[in-house]
């Protein structure tokens, strides 16, 4: 379920920061029922192992198709990512953040930058964007639930057009066939473990 952006600033997270002049592109939530409070390692966990972060289907096309305009156009070439074109977020961050194990991410080309135990926080810069993906664990009335973020820095007006073309699908395809894949993930950890 897509959620205002002030969803996610009206949270206490420690990437408000970091992630100075990123603008809130997306926040979503994802339902997690019978969450409790120190579920969210574990859930990371589950994301990690079971490769969360690949894509199938359309969803997947669509991945495929952007790493070869990637590939086409040196969008995703090393002199556009972190180190080059843009410094990473680690430079930014507290030294007390700096110092938290972060996974190793299989099959996600995001860097992780942070993990806490209801905060993740990975980044991604190519030529088109700089972007973080963060990952909240949030109460409410039912529990807990998961909610992302996606922050971006547009690269100029490549990265500004860039963003404005794939909306429709992130929100059409992208997001929900993520959602799919991220509550059965939650459903089979909640199987397991409770």
């Amino acid at each position: 379920m897509r959620l205002p952006a002030s969803a996610h600033t009206a949270q206490p997270w420690r990437i408000h920061e970091t992630a100075q002049g990123f603008d809130i592109e997306d926040v979503w939530q994802f339902h997690t029922p019978g969450a409790g409070p120190d579920d969210f390692p574990a859930f990371l966990a589950a994301l990690e192992a079971e490769q969360a972060w690949e894509h199938s289907g359309i969803s997947g096309i669509l991945f495929r198709i952007r790493w070869k305009l990637g590939e086409i156009f040196g969008w995703d070439d090393e002199s556009a990512g972190t180190g080059a074109r843009v410094t990473s977020l680690r430079t930014r961050l507290p030294a007390d953040l700096k110092d938290t194990p972060v996974p190793a991410a299989v099959g996600n080309p995001l860097t992780g930058l942070y993990v806490l135990d209801n905060e993740y926080a990975a980044e991604i810069a190519n030529g088109t964007v700089h972007s973080v993906m963060h990952l909240g664990w949030v109460p409410d009335d039912t529990g807990y639930h998961l909610r992302m973020a996606v922050l971006v820095a547009p690269n100029g007006r490549l990265g500004r057009l860039y963003m404005a073309l794939i909306k429709p699908f992130r929100y059409l395809i992208v997001y929900p066939a993520m959602t799919r894949t991220w509550e059965r993930i939650w459903r089979n950890l909640a199987a397991t473990t409770r």
